[in-house]
């Protein structure tokens, strides 16, 4: 059986029947990152996305048997994250530890939007846009966050998105443009400060 043929559901019920550990890693690989982005855009924190990825990986691997097969898998497990990355943010909330510039250097790299021209000053700027789209997106209200994040950097459907945050596509549709509304005033007064 060649894995790379399967769809993602088919991969999770392969693994779920023949408890096929490379079914599972195969969907690990796949989502990792994907979901990383997500996590680390909701929280702004990228230690603590890390341990809430594996967490989820975990949860995938624990809790195999819950998967239904009539659902996608990516919306499943992108609601395990996401419900696993509220945990988190309200934690914090709760002990005052939420930091609104929790990327380093180092991890910042990582997100960087890549950019093949040589020119030093184009590289600045698109560093500088990224950064800027970054820290409105974590000034952004959490139930407009999740939702901006799922569908214009993830780029879910609406019907995928509501699947997640367990609201009605037009919910989330009203709360997109909002979401959007509201980043774009935060990003217009970046620019004018």
């Amino acid at each position: 059986m060649n894995l790379k043929e399967l769809s993602d559901e088919e991969l999770m019920i392969e693994f779920q029947a023949t408890n096929n550990v490379e079914a599972y890693t195969f969907l690990v690989r796949k989502y990792k990152n994907p979901l990383m982005n997500f996590v680390h855009r909701f929280t702004g924190d990228y230690e603590s996305s890390a341990d809430i990825v594996q967490e989820t990986m975990i949860r995938v691997f624990r809790k195999k048997d819950s998967f239904k097969p009539i659902g996608k898998f990516s919306t499943w497990i992108y609601t395990i994250a996401g419900n696993l990355a509220r945990t988190e943010l309200q934690k914090k909330k709760k002990f005052g530890m939420l930091s609104i510039d929790a990327m380093g250097e180092d991890e910042d790299k990582q997100f960087q939007i890549e950019d093949n021209s040589n020119r030093p000053d184009e590289i600045l700027l698109n560093k500088l846009n990224e950064e800027m789209i970054t820290k409105a997106i974590e000034q952004l209200p959490e139930i407009f966050r999740e939702i901006v994040i799922l569908r214009d950097i993830q780029e879910l459907s609406y019907e995928e998105i509501a699947e997640i945050t367990g609201i009605t596509a037009g919910t989330v549709k009203s709360r997109l443009n909002r979401g959007r509304s509201k980043l774009q005033k935060l990003l217009s007064k970046m620019l004018e400060d």
